[in-house]
């Protein structure tokens, strides 16, 4: 899996996650770390975001989830999360962890959290 040494920090490795044009608003795909831990990650109006493809509730797939502007609902029980914030909206306590998503020359990548995966 290709990873990306920054400039600000050689310590820190960005993981490859695909070609910008590979991925179209409303697309949607799934990256997996190093670890073997799957991210989603999504192009909303031509945003990108990426969340830990784990429903905080129990745990299911986020993946098959109806996305409805930056609102993704999980699959299994309906719960509802922000995808800007990972904050459910009926709950705000529970959460899904984020991942910042960064464009370099076409190429998307995502940078792990605590600067490691």
């Amino acid at each position: 899996m290709p990873v990306l040494p920054t400039a600000s920090s050689p310590d820190t490795a960005l993981l490859a996650a695909g070609a910008v044009r590979d991925l179209p608003p409303g697309g949607r795909k799934l990256v997996f770390t190093p670890g073997g831990q799957s991210i989603l990650l999504l192009n909303v109006e031509g945003e990108f975001y990426a969340l830990e493809n784990s429903c905080p509730h129990a745990g299911a797939s986020m993946a098959g989830g109806n996305c409805d502007a930056h609102v993704l609902s999980c699959p299994a029980h309906g719960l509802k999360f922000d995808i800007r914030s990972g904050k459910c909206t009926a709950s705000p306590q529970m959460t899904i962890p984020l991942h910042e998503v960064l464009v370099r020359e076409g190429l998307l990548w995502l940078k792990p959290p605590d600067n490691c995966w």
